[in-house]
């Protein structure tokens, strides 16, 4: 069983700031990449920014040069960073954790950004 606890979310002016962690916890011996989706409000689940182990990101086209990850892979946590918030980026933002033996995705429950114009 592996566990994803979020935090961080909440309610921003635009331009604004805020910071999400996730937290894994459990059978992570084989943790590979962590990550962020996000979903909106009658829009399909997209992938913000991923990190591997190695410390390689990736980043959706929208958020680059605003957001930023970064990871602690002694606490296997995984941090987002969101400057400049825009109303657009208004949505559930989700934590994602791969394991790629045997392949696995791990989601955690979710945490609400809702960025006010």
């Amino acid at each position: 069983q592996v566990q994803l606890v979020e935090s961080g979310g909440g309610l921003v002016q635009a331009g604004g700031s805020l910071t999400l962690s996730c937290a894994a916890s459990g059978n992570i011996f084989s943790l590979d990449a962590m990550g962020w989706y996000r979903q909106a409000p009658g829009k399909q689940r997209e992938l913000v920014a991923s990190i591997t182990k190695g410390g390689r990101n990736n980043y959706a086209d929208s958020v680059k040069g605003r957001f930023t990850i970064s990871r602690d892979n002694i606490k296997n946590t995984v941090f987002l960073r969101m400057n400049s918030l825009k109303p657009e980026d208004t949505a559930v933002y989700v934590c994602n954790a791969v394991f790629p033996l045997p392949p696995y995705h791990s989601w955690g429950q979710g945490t609400q950004v809702t960025v006010s114009s």
